[in-house]
Protein backbone atom coordinates (compact mmCIF):
# COMPACT_ATOMS: atom_id res chain seq x y z
CA UNK A 1 0.00 0.00 0.00
CA UNK A 2 2.86 2.36 0.81
CA UNK A 3 4.48 1.68 -2.54
CA UNK A 4 1.32 2.45 -4.50
CA UNK A 5 0.65 5.64 -2.58
CA UNK A 6 4.26 6.73 -3.08
CA UNK A 7 4.07 6.07 -6.84
CA UNK A 8 0.79 8.00 -7.07
CA UNK A 9 2.30 10.91 -5.14
CA UNK A 10 5.43 11.03 -7.31
CA UNK A 11 3.35 10.80 -10.50
CA UNK A 12 1.16 13.67 -9.34
CA UNK A 13 4.22 15.70 -8.39
CA UNK A 14 5.81 15.15 -11.79
CA UNK A 15 2.55 16.19 -13.49
CA UNK A 16 2.45 19.41 -11.46
CA UNK A 17 6.06 20.18 -12.37
CA UNK A 18 5.29 19.59 -16.05
CA UNK A 19 7.92 16.96 -16.72
CA UNK A 20 7.65 15.00 -19.94
CA UNK A 21 7.00 11.27 -19.91
CA UNK A 22 10.32 10.41 -21.58
CA UNK A 23 12.24 12.28 -18.85
CA UNK A 24 10.36 10.46 -16.12
CA UNK A 25 10.93 7.11 -17.83
CA UNK A 26 14.65 7.81 -18.16
CA UNK A 27 14.93 8.77 -14.49
CA UNK A 28 13.03 5.71 -13.25
CA UNK A 29 15.03 3.44 -15.57
CA UNK A 30 18.29 4.84 -14.21
CA UNK A 31 17.21 4.33 -10.60
CA UNK A 32 16.00 0.76 -11.24
CA UNK A 33 19.20 -0.12 -13.10
CA UNK A 34 21.35 1.18 -10.26
CA UNK A 35 19.35 -0.74 -7.67
CA UNK A 36 19.43 -3.89 -9.81
CA UNK A 37 23.19 -3.77 -10.13
CA UNK A 38 23.57 -3.11 -6.40
CA UNK A 39 21.40 -6.03 -5.36
CA UNK A 40 22.76 -8.41 -8.01
CA UNK A 41 26.40 -7.96 -7.01
CA UNK A 42 26.18 -8.59 -3.29
CA UNK A 43 29.93 -8.79 -2.92
CA UNK A 44 30.60 -5.39 -4.45
CA UNK A 45 31.06 -2.04 -2.75
CA UNK A 46 27.93 -0.73 -4.40
CA UNK A 47 25.80 -3.24 -2.51
CA UNK A 48 27.30 -2.01 0.77
CA UNK A 49 26.33 1.56 -0.08
CA UNK A 50 22.81 0.45 -0.94
CA UNK A 51 22.66 -1.57 2.27
CA UNK A 52 23.79 1.46 4.26
CA UNK A 53 20.88 3.47 2.86
CA UNK A 54 18.45 0.68 3.75
CA UNK A 55 19.91 0.43 7.25
CA UNK A 56 19.69 4.19 7.70
CA UNK A 57 16.08 4.59 6.59
CA UNK A 58 14.40 1.25 7.39
CA UNK A 59 16.28 -0.45 10.21
CA UNK A 60 15.84 0.20 13.94
CA UNK A 61 19.60 0.03 14.71
CA UNK A 62 21.16 3.32 15.81
CA UNK A 63 24.51 4.42 17.18
CA UNK A 64 24.70 3.47 20.85
CA UNK A 65 22.46 0.40 20.55
CA UNK A 66 23.75 -2.95 21.76
CA UNK A 67 22.99 -5.64 19.20
CA UNK A 68 23.61 -9.35 18.82
CA UNK A 69 24.15 -10.78 15.33
CA UNK A 70 22.53 -14.21 15.32
CA UNK A 71 24.92 -16.12 13.09
CA UNK A 72 24.76 -19.93 13.24
CA UNK A 73 28.52 -20.44 13.17
CA UNK A 74 29.81 -17.41 15.05
CA UNK A 75 27.29 -15.21 16.89
CA UNK A 76 28.66 -11.95 18.28
CA UNK A 77 27.36 -8.89 20.05
CA UNK A 78 28.52 -5.36 20.66
CA UNK A 79 27.58 -1.71 20.86
CA UNK A 80 27.16 0.13 17.57
CA UNK A 81 29.80 2.86 17.60
CA UNK A 82 29.73 3.95 13.96
CA UNK A 83 27.55 3.51 10.87
CA UNK A 84 29.41 4.29 7.65
CA UNK A 85 28.60 3.81 3.97
CA UNK A 86 30.39 0.46 3.89
CA UNK A 87 30.68 -0.88 7.44
CA UNK A 88 29.08 -0.96 10.89
CA UNK A 89 31.55 -0.78 13.79
CA UNK A 90 30.65 -2.80 16.90
CA UNK A 91 32.54 -2.52 20.19
CA UNK A 92 32.39 -5.71 22.25
CA UNK A 93 32.36 -5.96 26.03
CA UNK A 94 36.07 -6.85 26.00
CA UNK A 95 36.94 -3.69 24.07
CA UNK A 96 37.41 -5.27 20.65
CA UNK A 97 36.06 -3.46 17.60
CA UNK A 98 34.29 -5.69 15.08
CA UNK A 99 33.80 -4.21 11.62
CA UNK A 100 30.82 -5.76 9.80
CA UNK A 101 29.94 -5.02 6.15
CA UNK A 102 26.50 -3.46 5.77
CA UNK A 103 25.35 -6.11 3.30
CA UNK A 104 26.16 -8.85 5.83
CA UNK A 105 24.20 -7.02 8.53
CA UNK A 106 21.12 -7.05 6.28
CA UNK A 107 21.52 -10.78 5.56
CA UNK A 108 21.75 -11.90 9.19
CA UNK A 109 19.14 -11.78 11.92
CA UNK A 110 19.79 -9.16 14.57
CA UNK A 111 18.62 -8.97 18.16
CA UNK A 112 18.58 -5.51 19.75
CA UNK A 113 19.67 -6.02 23.36
CA UNK A 114 19.86 -2.42 24.55
CA UNK A 115 18.38 0.53 22.71
CA UNK A 116 19.32 4.17 23.22
CA UNK A 117 16.43 6.58 23.75
CA UNK A 118 15.57 8.99 20.95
Amino acid sequence: MHLFSFIAFVTLLFAVWGLEQKDITLFIGTILTTLGIAFFAQWSLLSNVTSSLLLFFNHPVKIGDTIKVLDKDCPFEGEVTDLTYFFVHLKTGSGEVIVVPNSLLLQKSISIIGQTPF
